[in-house]
């Protein structure tokens, strides 16, 4: 098996701020296409380590906190070993990204943060076409839609982060 020498290569964590059905997963497997790319998934994770736990907003909201624990040593590790990691997880309020930034800066990697700014008139279709076809682990209804919007936080300037803006329209 042939080794590969990775010091030669900055690893990224890419981060995707973005509302339900923005977009975020679709980029993220855009952006996982690089060489030496890894994408983790949280709802993947959620499904598989919470399945009988996670049935409300206020369930997740009660249980990140241990997913990340467990996640944030394995991602410095990853960014450490030489890999850009993608973050299919919302970072969607400054207190995601402050964890995000902490790993980022523990594995001295760089990052970036992508903004999806889709209207939540696009969200709303691209949402009623997932819970249709029946292939993402999570149905979402429109209320959890406007529930889950309220906790959405821009990001903003004075966070420090390298911003990357995806827009859509609806013309």
């Amino acid at each position: 098996m042939k080794a590969y020498d990775m010091s030669h290569v900055t690893p990224v964590l890419h981060m995707v701020c973005g509302k339900v059905a923005s977009g975020k997963s679709t980029l993220c497997a855009e952006l996982a296409r690089a060489p030496s790319v890894l994408v983790i998934t949280m709802d993947h994770w959620t499904s598989k380590l919470y399945r009988d736990e996670l049935k409300t907003i206020d369930d997740l909201v009660r249980l990140l906190p241990r997913l990340r624990a467990a996640m944030g040593p394995h991602l410095v590790e990853l960014l450490r070993a030489g890999f850009s990691v993608v973050l299919d997880w919302p970072a969607n309020t400054v207190k995601s990204r402050a964890w995000m930034r902490g790993v980022f800066e523990a594995a001295g990697a760089s990052h970036k943060l992508h903004l999806l700014n889709v209207p939540d008139e696009i969200c709303l279709q691209r949402l009623s076409a997932r819970n249709t076809g029946g292939t993402h682990e999570y149905r979402v209804s429109q209320a959890e839609f406007e529930q889950l919007s309220r906790y959405f936080e821009p990001p903003t300037p004075a966070e420090g982060f390298d911003i990357v803006v995806h827009s859509w329209s609806l013309a």
